[in-house]
């Protein structure tokens, strides 16, 4: 099974992050630039929330609210869920189909060492799903012998 280590390794430990003083604007603008649908919210180096593109359309948007005057810290989701690097990408995707979410911040040692999106752990499971059927096609065809 294919480990949240082994994503990250492949698709890199950047994390982005954001003041919870920061205006959503702010937010927005560095989602824009990083192509990223979620910033994970630092306050002293501890991780205090998760503000995405979700939070602006519900809580800044459709409320009548500036992204220019309002602060993340006011619109952040606070309950981070979180994973360690051992995780498996299908623990993974139960957890965000539970709960609901799309990003999951990865720490390890009290550190944080990256974020995955469920495109990402869709993409892990896919290869890894097209490797156990072609093991099981050479397995079938006799060229394990």
């Amino acid at each position: 099974m294919i480990t949240v280590r082994q994503i990250l390794e492949e698709k890199g430990h950047q994390v982005w992050t954001i003041s919870p003083d920061s205006t959503v604007y702010e937010a927005l603008k560095i989602m824009a630039e990083k192509e990223v649908g979620a910033l994970i919210v630092v306050d002293k180096d501890q991780v205090v929330g998760i503000i995405s593109e979700r939070d602006y359309a519900r809580k800044v948007v459709l409320k009548g609210k500036s992204s220019l005057e309002t602060p993340v810290k006011e619109i952040m989701t606070s309950q981070v869920y979180f994973v360690n690097p051992e995780c498996t990408a299908e623990e993974c995707m139960a957890l965000m189909t539970e709960k609901r979410i799309r990003h999951l911040p990865v720490i390890e040692k009290n550190k944080l060492v990256g974020v995955i999106s469920i495109g990402d752990v869709v993409k892990s499971v896919i290869a890894s799903q097209k490797i156990q059927i072609e093991h099981l096609q050479n397995y079938i065809m006799g060229k394990y012998q």
